[in-house]
């Protein structure tokens, strides 16, 4: 059986994507399909949630154990976890910022011979960007000065010292060996 899911943004109204996925396909499945269809970075976090009909976060589902109770998404497959039309996951893709895909199973038809699954069969508008920073991130950067002072002249450049041949040289002798060999002893 292949089931339909929709997956809608609430950043931007005209991106959708509509996926068909076997239903012994995996929530690391879809993961994956999603990262792949988005071109996201793959190191980052991102958790399935089971959701209520108003999107509110039931059982998680992580990309690995967390040692929370939580199942992985690995063990979580699809016709063991779908089990009505219309039913809802939020997709985590951004953790600092709270920020999530909506996922909503449309329904199921028969398998299409010669098809690969996954699949996307609809894509519009432009993906959210995967991590954004907020403005009170910005903020705490706005106010940071890095130098009003004129610059020294007494000290040699950055390119003085690497780049004008000098770190070739050989470093001098040290001057009072007896001293080390001394301490040594």
């Amino acid at each position: 059986m292949v089931y339909k899911f929709v997956v809608l943004s609430d950043e931007d109204e005209s991106f959708v994507r509509e996926f068909e996925f076997l239903d012994s396909h995996t929530l690391l499945d879809f993961h994956n399909m999603i990262q792949d269809e988005l071109e996201f970075d793959k190191s980052q976090m991102a958790s399935f949630f089971m959701a209520t009909d108003n999107w509110e976060k039931e059982e998680e589902f992580t990309l690995f154990d967390m040692g929370t109770g939580s199942s992985t998404m690995e063990v979580a497959v699809l016709e063991d976890i779908i089990f009505r039309k219309n039913q809802k996951l939020l997709y985590v893709f951004d953790f600092f910022n709270e920020r999530s895909l909506f996922v909503e199973y449309t329904g199921e038809l028969a398998e299409i011979d010669g098809r690969e699954y996954p699949s996307c069969t609809n894509s519009k508008g432009v993906p959210p960007k995967q991590v954004v920073f907020g403005g009170s991130s910005r903020k705490l950067y706005n106010n940071i000065v890095v130098s009003d002072d004129e610059e020294d002249e007494d000290e040699p450049e950055v390119d003085d010292l690497f780049l004008n041949g000098d770190d070739e040289e050989t470093p001098p002798d040290f001057e009072n060996e007896e001293t080390v060999n001394e301490e040594e002893e």
